[in-house]
């Protein structure tokens, strides 16, 4: 299982509302879209985080984690499995505190990686999923 009983919870409610979606863009058609939105609905301040620094649901975007010049609390990740080991790591890097991968998002080494730099770490689920779980 790749989140411990409590984790999500904690993520969800208690590590701070703003959240950086690495590869959240105005393409209304993926995944990363909607559950920006229902973050925002449920008061998180979504930061878009993908190559063409997009501003999407009027926040401005970055091109990058360590383009970002505020704190993030907690890093959502929609890249291919293979590119998300190197999102988890720079989270560590700019002292995030929560790594969130989506669904069908695994690299077990990553969430090792992440959990053992303190950081919590919940892999291979969805928190609009999860947010109406805990309401």
């Amino acid at each position: 299982m790749y989140a411990e009983p409590g984790i999500i919870r904690k993520i969800i409610e208690g590590t701070g509302d703003t959240w950086a979606v690495v590869g959240l863009s105005n393409n209304q058609q993926r995944a990363a879209y909607g559950v920006a939105e229902v973050l925002r609905r449920h008061g998180k301040r979504v930061v878009p985080v993908h190559p063409a620094a997009q501003a999407v649901h009027g926040e401005r975007g970055y091109a990058s984690l360590t383009d970002i010049p505020f704190d993030v609390d907690v890093v959502d990740v929609f890249v291919r499995s293979e590119l998300a080991g190197a999102v988890a790591d720079e989270a560590v890097r700019i002292g995030a505190k929560a790594v969130w991968f989506q669904l069908g998002v695994i690299d077990e080494e990553a969430y090792e990686r992440t959990r053992a730099a303190g950081l919590l770490m919940v892999m291979d689920r969805c928190p609009a999923i999860e947010l109406p779980r805990l309401r």
